[in-house]
């Protein structure tokens, strides 16, 4: 079992879905958390539960499409806790609009903001802290998507998510330097409140897809997270692990 006793963890869009699982698992594992979301009130009431589970988690307001947002949130993170060691990135929406539907100044824009320069930002204002770190980890929640273009998502999804796997691998290099680690989990469909946006049609022609026939569940993106923030990680930066059942070899 992995320790991570005296780290203190950063987990976006954690009220809910992967990154409440994440951010629970991280907990068990002895880590500091601070559950960062939109909706406050689901927030505090994740942290409220990990606290009554005998770990330890804050509840801060972020919206990672506002960069005056992202830095006030992580700066109470760093003050709160003397300090970030970990961040998972794993605020996002769904985008369902088909190529000939897409608006650019709809779910285009909306999705890519959100998915993509959400995940960049939050690394850019983290990184200070994550300098001082002895042990940095950068965890980017992509997806099946982003690698091979999905199935039933949108291009406004797949951009955005293809975009994830683009700076994974660009920030590896660039900080690599200062001992950081920065790596995806890229998942297949699972089973979360996103899914909502689907039809059941749409999940269907998902699941069909996947080799061991079922969605994944958060528990086993939350195992990949755990692991990437880890000691045992160390020497593991620049790889897209993908947890999809074989809906994707690559």
């Amino acid at each position: 079992m992995f320790s991570l006793k005296g780290k203190t963890a950063l987990i976006t869009g954690a009220a809910q879905g992967i990154g409440k699982t994440s951010a629970e698992k991280l907990a068990e594992l002895g880590a500091q958390v601070a559950i960062a979301d939109l909706n406050v009130e689901k927030a505090a009431a994740t942290a409220e539960e990990i606290c009554r589970n005998g770990g330890k988690a804050i509840a801060v307001a972020m919206n990672v499409g506002d960069n005056d947002s992202i830095e006030a949130a992580v700066k109470q993170v760093a003050e709160t806790f003397g300090g970030i060691d970990i961040v998972v990135n794993s605020a996002g929406i769904l985008g369902t609009s088909s190529i000939e539907e897409m608006q650019r100044n709809g779910e285009w824009n909306r999705v890519l903001d959100i998915d993509l320069s959400g995940t960049f930002f939050v690394c850019q204002k983290v990184l200070p802290y994550l300098k001082k770190s002895s042990a940095g980890r950068i965890i980017n929640i992509s997806s099946l998507s982003g690698r091979n273009g999905g199935f039933e998502g949108s291009m406004a999804y797949v951009a955005a998510k293809g975009g994830v796997v683009a700076i994974t691998r660009g920030m590896a290099r660039h900080l690599a330097p200062y001992k950081i680690t920065v790596n995806a989990v890229c998942p297949g469909t699972t089973e979360t409140e996103i899914l909502k946006g689907y039809t059941p049609e749409r999940i269907e022609n998902q699941v069909k897809n996947i080799l061991l026939g079922r969605l994944g569940k958060p528990e086993e993106i939350a195992g990949a997270v755990c692991y990437l923030a880890s000691d045992e990680a160390a020497f593991v930066t620049g790889l897209m692990l993908d947890i999809n059942g074989g809906g994707y070899f690559g």
